[in-house]
């Protein structure tokens, strides 16, 4: 191969690893979104839930919480999914379990 077309090859194959690279970065920054906008819903329905517990229950914030996580335990259910169903109304505050 003539020098020429080795400089030639070798661009393209720095403009190819760029574009991968770019790619990569997309990506990750795409599911690095997708996680925190995942997270940040998550958080809010727990807060709701742990509001309408605190309600129901005349119990403090901390107790609440508490009480979200040991149904979600003893019942190996998520937390969020125990927060949704609080939240939803088809879990009632009174039927979650009591932190031992």
């Amino acid at each position: 191969m003539e020098d020429d077309d080795i400089a030639a090859a070798q661009g393209l194959a720095h403009v190819a690893t760029i574009a991968i690279l770019q790619h990569r970065a997309m990506l990750d920054a795409t599911m690095l979104n997708e996680q925190l906008d995942h997270a940040l819903t998550s958080r809010v329905v727990i807060e709701q839930a742990k509001g309408i517990i605190v309600e129901a229950t005349q119990c403090r914030m901390d107790q609440a919480f508490g009480r979200l996580r040991a149904h979600s335990r003893n019942h190996n259910e998520g937390l969020t999914g125990v927060a949704a169903a609080i939240v939803a109304g088809t879990l009632r505050a009174n039927d979650l379990d009591n932190p031992k």
